[in-house]
């Protein structure tokens, strides 16, 4: 069977992606209540019941918020490097000490037939990560929540079949926007969240025509719009001679609805 892969909601309000293969189905973050994400499952015909785990990419909220209440709910491990689960483990109510599967970043484990291989990126977070998620000869790719892209995440998304990458902001907007400026300066800085420009010139510095999905992820409500967020993107893809009619699929994720269910 082939891998399916769903983003449940992402943004600011909350992050959830589901990927499934014939062996397991699992979850990457858990950044809404309990309620909403078994809802979002339910939504794409998938029983909450059936999910095995949880990856964790880093302690914010917005990443983390339904881990707790899943794991007790039904009985789900959670995948989470040591330093990230110290820094949430006090905020996720009682956790079964045999459901907490931690290790370091830049590890390769097995989670049934999918290979996980996390890797560092840059947030005000303990110790965030990306994901690279191997089945078969597909690899899916999830990379958000970083302040600038380096030539060592490029390495490890390159290849990627279908990739989740952060778009979150147009610079301008945030810097005549109505938040102060300490936040402004957060996430315009090396630690906060990439923009627009710098997710259309990530895609074409990692673009090969492995590449069939990309999807536009944890777009700000405040400082971004979904349409300027496609468009910047394709107009830097396109002029970089990259056809998103043709070559690759771009399409966008969504913080109150699932996006499409890829099959790849």
């Amino acid at each position: 069977m082939s891998i399916r892969f769903c983003s449940l909601a992402s943004g600011s309000s909350g992050n959830c992606q589901y990927i499934e293969t014939e062996k397991i189905r699992i979850l990457v973050d858990a950044g809404l209540s309990g309620k909403r994400i078994q809802q979002a499952l339910e939504s794409i015909q998938v029983d909450p019941k059936t999910i095995n785990g949880i990856l964790v990419t880093h302690e914010h909220s917005d990443h983390v918020k339904g881990v707790g209440i899943l794991s007790r709910r039904f009985n789900l491990p959670i995948y989470v490097n040591t330093n990230t689960w110290e820094s949430m483990r006090n905020s996720m109510g009682k956790v079964k000490e045999e459901n907490i599967k931690t290790f370091t970043t830049g590890d390769h484990f097995e989670i049934a037939d999918l290979g996980i291989e996390s890797f560092k990126i840059h947030h005000d977070a303990s110790d965030p990560v990306g994901y690279c998620i191997n089945h078969k000869s597909t690899k899916i790719s999830l990379l958000t929540d970083t302040g600038h892209v380096d030539e060592e995440i490029k390495k490890k998304i390159k290849k990627s079949n279908l990739l989740l990458l952060e778009s979150n902001h147009n610079p301008e907007m945030v810097r005549v926007g109505r938040y102060p400026w300490p936040l402004k300066k957060r996430i315009l800085g090396d630690f906060g969240h990439i923009s627009n420009e710098v997710a259309g010139e990530t895609i074409t510095d990692v673009y090969t025509y492995d590449m069939k999905v990309i999807l536009l992820a944890h777009l700000s409500q405040e400082n971004n719009f979904p349409e300027l967020a496609y468009k910047t993107v394709s107009d830097i893809m396109t002029q970089s001679g990259i056809d998103i009619k043709k070559d690759v699929k771009l399409d966008m994720t969504y913080r109150s609805k699932p996006s499409k269910v890829y099959t790849l």
